[in-house]
């Protein structure tokens, strides 16, 4: 079915946008992840990307052209697919654009009735912050009422179903009212803030507006006070999975200098780390060994349980991560026809090999870096495992990207790794930590969770031996690793001591028949078994 791509939102002042420029054209094959136009809005020009795969049926706006907010952009489907009701707007309303019948949510004031806006005010409201976002939860206020706000500043993080996002806030002023307290979940376009002149009345202005009502535990009924006094603590950098508070242009002279910003001590705003903390910050002496990425174990939930003979149950709220999980791995596993197969590796080699590679300086290579390359290498070999299916075509990857499944507090994420067969051990090892930690503090943007071609999940840290893993879609197959054990095996007639790992390879029957998919393991073990061949 097709899919209507409206002119988004892409900051919260923005009323239109202007094309400035197509990176692909009506006909052309588009894959979830891949950039469709550059869209100049008051405040810069952005890249604009597709959460759908597809081909690009209609252009609605050409380069140059202006339009407002919502207008018809795109549509993307099956080729040949007659889209003549959608042109004619005889279609259902578009997928990022949802609309509701449901009145009692409203943005802004806009009846007659309705309280004026005093001068100096501005209302923000909850941002569209990806092209299927339809609702947000504000993770953090970086801001409280009553604080001076200056353009630029980031006033919260803001969870979509992609990934945690800074909002910094377009206007000079003192905020006045917060809207969606943390951890609240609201729609698009429902009240986040209110900011203007200090002291303004805008008592108006919030009660003619719907904002986000708490759930859970913690709710208050209407007529409870509310305590309007909170203790506030400055955020601290932590190594142990802890949000690092930083500044994007902080954040990117660390990635380019290679400082781990969890040493930093930051000198801004709550403890904030910005430029000049990153430009002066010394390293200092580790004191411990860095802990490899596969083997980072997530936060355990506390249980509290009733005492025995009742029945109680606690309901937690489902984070967006999790509905986009639940959303795609249903689908997933509901669509795509699976299949398992498993071989056992001899790891005596790549046990070899990784402790000899790790005594050198500067150097630190985990056995999941070692499965990644190998499969990056056998996926070379065998095209076929690196598909996509669509209704009418098997689309074969000529790039190799391979997704790693990364456990975080509130579920899974697959961050990318872009032409991995290109890429050496040292380097696929430093991504992978790099994508880990930020993953954990969501700190990954869309693009470095999309685009995988191949995907490889890892338990063995778990003292898992083997198991099974639903297909990342679009791709047409994902890995399963699991730990290396320590038993008797056979070898020249003789048992002795061995080290072996198993594998598992779930399969889409549609893109990868059984045979296609055992030679891939095959070509995958004797890489993995012979680590010395993929150095070459």
């Amino acid at each position: 079915m097709a899919t209507v791509i409206n002119m988004p939102r892409l900051s919260d002042t923005m009323e239109e946008g202007v094309v400035a420029k197509w990176l692909v054209k009506k006909g052309d094959t588009i894959s979830e992840g891949d950039i469709l136009a550059e869209i100049e809005t008051d405040k810069a020009t952005m890249e604009f990307e597709s959460f759908y795969d597809g081909v690009l049926l209609h252009v609605g706006i050409q380069e140059g052209e202006t339009a407002p907010v919502d207008q018809l952009l795109a549509i993307i489907g099956e080729e040949g697919e007659d889209i003549s009701g959608l042109l004619n707007g005889s279609a259902a309303p578009a997928a990022d654009a949802p609309k509701e019948e449901n009145t009692e949510e409203s943005a802004v004031p806009t009846s007659s009735e309705s309280t004026a806006i005093p001068d100096g005010v501005e209302i923000i409201t909850m941002p569209r912050l990806s092209d299927t976002m339809e609702e947000g939860t504000v993770a953090t206020w970086l801001k409280k009422v009553g604080d001076t706000v200056e353009e630029g500043d980031i006033l919260a993080e803001i969870e979509t179903d992609k990934a945690t996002m800074e909002f910094e806030s377009f206007y000079n002023g003192t905020l006045l009212y917060i809207g969606i307290e943390e951890g609240q979940t609201a729609k698009v376009d429902v009240l986040l803030a209110i900011i203007g002149p200090e002291g303004t009345d805008v008592s108006g202005l919030k009660d003619g507006v719907t904002v986000a009502s708490s759930t859970g535990s913690d709710q208050k009924s209407e007529t409870e006070a509310k305590p309007e006094i909170k203790t506030e603590t400055a955020p601290v950098a932590t190594t142990n999975g802890g949000r690092i508070f930083a500044s994007p242009l902080a954040k990117k002279i660390a990635a380019d200098k290679g400082i781990d910003l969890s040493q930093v001590k930051g000198t801004g705003e709550n403890g904030r780390i910005v430029k000049k903390d990153v430009e002066t910050f010394t390293p200092s002496a580790p004191t411990s060994t860095p802990v490899s990425t596969n083997e980072t174990t997530p936060t355990p939930i506390v249980q509290t349980f009733t005492p025995a003979g009742e029945e109680s149950f606690e309901e937690v709220k489902n984070s967006q991560m999790r509905k986009a999980i639940a959303r795609s791995l249903s689908a997933s596993k509901f669509t795509a026809p699976h299949y398992y197969l498993t071989i056992e590796v001899d790891m005596q080699n790549a046990m070899a090999s990784r402790k000899n590679i790790n005594e050198l300086p500067d150097t630190k290579v985990s056995f999941n870096d070692m499965v990644v390359k190998a499969c990056a290498m056998a996926l070379r070999k065998h095209p076929q495992v690196n598909t996509q299916w669509t209704d009418n075509t098997t689309k074969y990857a000529k790039h190799i990207n391979i997704g790693v499944a990364v456990a975080v507090p509130d579920g899974l994420v697959v961050p990318v790794l872009p032409f991995a067969d290109h890429m050496s051990l040292t380097q696929i090892g430093a991504k992978v930590k790099d994508l880990a930690v930020r993953a954990r503090d969501k700190k990954l943007t869309p693009q470095e969770m999309s685009g995988s071609t191949f995907t490889v999940s890892n338990l063995g840290m778990f003292g898992i031996q083997e198991f099974t893993s639903i297909i990342n879609q679009p791709n047409s197959a994902i890995l399963s690793v699991g730990a290396i054990v320590e038993k008797p095996v056979v070898k020249d007639g003789q048992v002795v001591v061995g080290n072996t790992m198993k594998v598992t390879l779930a399969c889409d029957h549609r893109t990868v028949d059984g045979a296609t998919g055992a030679q891939f393991l095959q070509t995958l073990k004797q890489y993995l078994e012979n680590p010395v061949t993929m150095l070459a």
